[in-house]
């Protein structure tokens, strides 16, 4: 950290490698939850195959689980607001202790 920086100012340096900012498809994502996580597997599922890998599982705790939530309820609404709705053409599913998005 910056000698000028205080962690209480809200001020946060976030490295980001090559390896991550190239990022990972994924066009699934399954989410679970226990008292004191919520666990997102997102998963890349190719046409045709049977088999899907999971790309990355990311581990929240529940109030990181919410303020994930905002912060995509508020892109979303701000994508729309610049590009128009987003049509879902599948049916959203629910599973018995997970959801699919």
């Amino acid at each position: 950290m910056d000698n000028n920086q205080n962690p209480q100012d809200g001020n946060i340096n976030i490295e980001l490698n090559e390896m991550v900012a190239a990022g990972i498809y994924a066009n699934l994502a399954l989410v679970n939850h226990s008292p004191s996580e919520f666990v997102v597997d997102f998963i890349q599922l190719m046409p045709g195959v049977q088999q899907a890998k999971v790309r990355s599982r990311v581990i929240l705790a529940p109030l990181h689980a919410k303020r994930v939530l905002n912060a995509l309820q508020q892109n979303i609404a701000n994508y729309e607001q610049q590009f128009g709705e987003i049509k879902e053409v599948e049916p959203f599913v629910l599973g018995a202790s997970n959801v699919q998005a």
